[in-house]
């Protein structure tokens, strides 16, 4: 008999057993990251740990039993990456060649899944095309930050087709991943923005109050963490509203890491004690019992619709990006083919947005668990080959001129 239906009896127990394995799964992670000198990514060890400790294999957790904190973890994951989100990456020619070129890819994806997919609702050959087409800009900014690029064109237009690879899919979730038609679901989302609004809005009023300021210099360390748990509130405002409005609440924490970036212009203590909560204990556990989920005889069953998904999402989302820097040029266009090569693998590195709608696909019946473990799998493999891939490339380029020399 496994751990996990000893502890089936006892609820308390199972949430004990399953919060063992996410510590295990977290703290180990690093480590062998760190030892294959991150050539095999964080993100995915935590997978393959989650997947392993899970019901499908090893039955030692169950996912169910801290759903709670996994969301959590979730919001908390896309709140830090909306407060990463520079709006100014999105204005002029490459925000608009970046955004475009993202439709095209969501339109040649949906297109491609029509096509080889058995025939279904449309809804569903959609849902797949949008985890095809996003980036995982999350996963990618330690990547670009480590390897020194943020500051130079390939960063930077990293950090464009990022940005809008992670807003454009949760707005696609939101308008078209509902039940509602997408008339109804404009709609519903316009009346989330300016619920939103209010709620940006509120803070900064607020915060005006002298007795409130001082009471949160005064009270920001020790035992109080005040502002901490103001952001906390925030970000758990942000995610009802979705929640209440029938939108996912990866929009509302999206909306929230915005928030938080105009609220708090400067890198804070604040920022850095979220970062702690977060990458430390919240969004492991989130990415942990995501693995949980992943059933490795689905995926073995069909080996080659993860080949086929992951050289999808490749030619889906890298493809257009290659050819739309190539072709369309502009202030910070690419002019070095290895770079726009490194630029369409890194765009094509997906799975936070992946298993995201993976979730709701399977809770909408709009996708089997078979198909979204397969996926999400692929969207692993993305993230353990593309960005290994377009490093290699990009240092080829920059060592170049010396082996010429």
């Amino acid at each position: 008999m496994s751990m996990l239906a000893e502890a089936a009896s006892n609820p308390d127990r199972t949430t004990a057993v399953t919060l063992f394995w996410i510590a295990v799964a977290a703290v180990a992670a690093p480590l062998v990251a760190r030892l294959t000198r991150r050539y095999v990514p964080e993100v995915v060890v935590l997978l393959i740990l989650g997947m392993v400790f899970g019901p499908h294999v090893l039955a030692m957790s169950d996912p169910d039993s801290v759903a709670a904190v996994s969301q959590l973890g979730l919001g908390m994951l896309f709140l830090l990456a909306g407060f990463e989100l520079d709006p100014t990456i999105l204005r002029g020619r490459p925000g608009v060649l970046a955004g475009g070129i993202w439709l095209l890819s969501l339109l040649i994806a949906t297109i491609a899944v029509a096509l080889l997919v058995a025939p279904g609702d449309f809804t569903a050959h959609v849902a797949i095309g949008i985890a095809m087409t996003s980036t995982a800009l999350g996963t990618l900014l330690p990547i670009v930050k480590a390897d020194g690029l943020l500051e130079q064109p390939l960063g930077r237009a990293v950090m464009a087709h990022g940005a809008v690879g992670e807003l454009g899919p949760i707005l696609a979730m939101s308008l078209l991943l509902t039940s509602r038609n997408i008339g109804g679901a404009a709609i519903v989302l316009a009346l989330f923005a300016i619920a939103a609004l209010i709620l940006f809005a509120l803070p900064r009023r607020v915060g005006r109050s002298p007795a409130l300021r001082a009471a949160l210099v005064e009270m920001e360390g020790g035992t109080f963490q005040l502002p901490v748990r103001v952001v906390v509130v925030l970000l758990a405002a942000f995610m009802a509203v979705a929640a209440v409005f029938d939108l996912d609440v990866v929009l509302g924490a999206f909306a929230a890491g915005i928030a938080l970036r105009r609220l708090l212009p400067e890198h804070t203590r604040v920022v850095e004690s979220l970062e702690v909560i977060g990458f430390g204990l919240l969004i492991p556990v989130f990415f942990v019992t995501s693995g949980m989920n992943i059933d490795p005889s689905a995926v073995a069953s069909a080996p080659m619709l993860w080949v086929i998904l992951v050289v999808g999402i490749g030619v889906a989302r890298g493809v257009p990006v290659w050819v739309g820097e190539r072709m369309v040029t502009h202030d910070a266009s690419l002019r070095v083919g290895r770079e726009r090569v490194s630029l369409a693998l890194y765009a094509a590195t997906g799975l936070p947005i992946i298993v995201a709608v993976t979730q709701v696909a399977t809770s909408s019946d709009l996708m089997s668990p078979t198909l979204a473990s397969t996926l999400v799998a692929a969207g692993a493999t993305t993230v353990l080959v593309f960005p290994l891939a377009a490093r290699l490339i990009a240092r080829k380029d920059t060592t170049a001129p010396s082996a010429a020399s």
